[in-house]
């Protein structure tokens, strides 16, 4: 028998959007841990309020929105409002009702910005972090450590000469720009959207363009994130930021830190060494003679 298809809609639904969810999700078992986060954080949520004056969008809806966007890699935070919009699985694990209106994307922005100025996002990751760690999820022995780039949102027709003033554009939204016969460098350039985004390239037949480099310390006994850096782009900016997280995410000495050859270098080995940690690099014996010894290649790995 075919089914009927009336297009008229019903005035009410009496299915609420926590049914609508699978009770398997995997979103289910996050959501606890994310509201066991925020409901310790809530008092510093507070202290960046004002007392009096308009609400604005509550912190633990606006971190579990980011949260998704990170999940589900939505490009940006308009498409994410558009889709907290329409999707009842977004709505239900931010916390919104199925009437609830969905905030301007500028009024979102604004207030994300706000949590970042007060250090919401990392107490938020300690206090995830944290729990991993009372749940004996972390090993505190083997580590990984590396580095990636993240382009800017900054062309390279913004990248003109500190000491010259731009001439008006002849097209503000695509001007001309000649950069023919001119040596651009970090030193004596910048861009005047992003100032501090850095010309780099990912090798040597690679274009140059606007980067930020991201770093990530990882466990290895269930590959979590136990650190995060976010720096200018530069020919040391992995070592340099390697050995920041080493010192302050490394918890115990005699701990070990693996890494790809571009670690292979004199100061990186002998910065892990004073730390107590030891290096298993991959050994870059391409142009240069490895600073790893015989120690290292001499042992068994263990993970």
């Amino acid at each position: 028998m075919r089914g009927d298809h009336k297009q008229q809609a019903p005035m009410w639904s009496y299915i609420s959007p926590e049914q609508r969810i699978p009770q398997d999700h995997p979103l289910r078992p996050l959501r606890t841990l994310v509201d066991a986060v925020l409901k310790d954080l809530s008092p510093g949520f507070s202290r960046l309020y004002a007392k009096t004056g308009r609400p604005s969008v509550a912190p633990e809806r606006l971190l579990r929105a980011l949260l998704l966007q990170v999940l589900y890699s939505i490009r940006s935070e308009r498409q994410l409002m558009e889709q907290l919009d329409y999707n009842l699985l977004y709505r239900w694990f931010v916390g919104l009702n199925m009437d609830d209106p969905i905030w301007d994307v500028s009024v979102f922005t604004k207030n994300r910005q706000r949590l970042l100025d007060g250090e919401v996002a990392g107490a938020f990751f300690d206090a995830v972090l944290a729990q991993a760690r009372e749940r004996h999820l972390l090993s505190n022995e083997h580590f990984t450590v590396d580095g990636t780039l993240i382009q800017a949102w900054a062309g390279l027709k913004s990248f003109r000469h500190k000491d010259v003033p731009p001439a008006p554009p002849d097209d503000p939204g695509n001007p001309t720009v000649n950069f023919h016969g001119e040596r651009r460098s970090n030193a004596t350039h910048q861009s005047t959207t992003d100032p501090d985004a850095r010309l780099f390239r990912k090798g040597p037949a690679q274009d140059a363009r606007l980067y930020y480099q991201g770093h990530v310390l990882m466990d290895h006994r269930h590959g979590l994130a136990v650190g995060g850096q976010l720096t200018a782009a530069g020919a040391s900016a992995e070592r340099d930021a390697a050995g920041v997280l080493a010192a302050g995410a490394i918890p115990r000495a005699r701990a070990t830190l693996a890494a790809d050859k571009a670690y292979d270098t004199r100061d990186f080995v002998a910065t892990l060494r004073a730390l107590g940690v030891t290096p298993h690099l991959a050994q870059n014996t391409t142009h240069r003679r490895s600073a790893i010894d015989a120690r290292t290649p001499g042992t068994p790995a263990t993970r």
